[in-house]
């Protein structure tokens, strides 16, 4: 079994573990533990050994408690949270650029995510730790025991050495598109946490997505990313309507999760980089869950889906424009040396 079919196996079988997990045990915001979950395996690489894994639970732990604490300061001195929350977001998303660290992600949702939740209700942030907790949880230890059934060989050396390095310059560059792109969209979080929450996680995606392509890519890869999210949930939402009940929610998301994954990981080859399927996948997790739970209370599903494919279709084009705006200001300085091509 090849590398790649290994990596797809293990996307599925976690993602399946965290629906059962989070929506067996009825977790509030059930959606969450299963993005957290999708974005540590589709990290590459061997998995997060469980010592590592424990001071990254502890590193998150520790920005959700600050996120906390911004939300007296968003409250009371809004424009000094969102300088001092812009800057932390721009130091995050530099130094994820800088070690190509897909797990820069799952910091930028706490950082932006708790805060917005604290402003609604405080209660609310417990029950997003806890959903921090298990999607971390469950994401390590089906990565750890995954790679052990499914082991994959050690990697050549020169394969090592040719990973890419990033200028400190590019960095820069990509921490300004990704910070410019998810700011506006966490200022209007503020004025309506419950409605605005989910898409702070989907702009939060789109913003590192952003920060690693280009003007003439970016629509292609951010809107067709979303639309791509939008029919998988759309297909697993049909399957569950034949017979819904637990099982059947997690067979028909494994499966959809397999047929992505297998193009993420190059088993199927595609025009589009691996960021565009784990972008989908989360996309049609922060579609599905609160469809899940508007069924669940007995609201209006169409109703409410489509509002929320309206407002991450616009998110996403409002993060192409961004791209775009930002590319034609940087050829329009070649000598800014912060930000110089390289």
């Amino acid at each position: 079994m090849e590398r790649a079919d290994k990596a797809a196996l293990r996307l599925a079988i976690g993602v399946g573990v965290a629906v059962l997990v989070s929506y067996g045990l009825a977790l509030p915001l059930p959606f969450v533990p299963c993005v957290l979950t999708v974005l540590l395996l589709c990290k590459p690489g061997p998995p997060i050994p469980f010592v590592k894994g424990a001071v990254l639970a502890l590193v998150v732990a520790a920005l959700l408690v600050a996120g906390v604490l911004m939300v007296p300061v968003l409250k009371h001195y809004a424009a000094t949270g969102v300088l001092l929350t812009g800057a932390l977001l721009y130091a995050v998303f530099f130094a994820g650029a800088r070690q190509a660290n897909p797990l820069t992600i799952i910091l930028v949702i706490a950082i932006t995510v708790i805060p917005v939740a604290g402003v609604a209700d405080q209660a609310l942030t417990t029950v997003l730790s806890v959903a921090f907790g298990v999607g971390l949880g469950t994401g390590v230890l089906v990565s750890g025991i995954s790679h052990v059934f499914f082991p994959d060989p050690p990697a050549p050396a020169d394969a090592v050495s040719a990973a890419a390095i990033v200028s400190p310059a590019a960095a820069r560059w990509a921490a300004l598109q990704a910070t410019v792109v998810v700011m506006p969209v966490f200022v209007l979080a503020l004025s309506n946490p419950a409605f605005y929450l989910a898409a702070i996680i989907k702009t939060v995606t789109l913003g590192q997505q952003a920060g690693s392509t280009n003007a003439r890519s970016a629509g292609r890869e951010l809107v067709g990313s979303t639309l791509m999210g939008a029919w998988m949930a759309a297909l697993v939402w049909a399957g569950l309507s034949m017979r819904p009940n637990l099982w059947m929610l997690m067979l028909w998301i494994v499966a959809a999760t397999l047929w992505a994954g297998a193009k993420l990981f190059g088993v199927r080859r595609t025009s589009f980089p691996p960021s565009f399927w784990s972008n989908a996948l989360v996309t049609m997790f922060i579609l599905l869950g609160p469809a899940i739970e508007d069924a669940a209370v007995g609201k209006d599903v169409y109703a409410a889906s489509a509002t929320r494919v309206a407002l991450f279709v616009a998110v996403a084009l409002y993060a192409w424009a961004t791209v775009w705006v930002l590319e034609r200001w940087r050829e329009s300085r070649p000598n800014a040396l912060a930000f110089r091509r390289t």
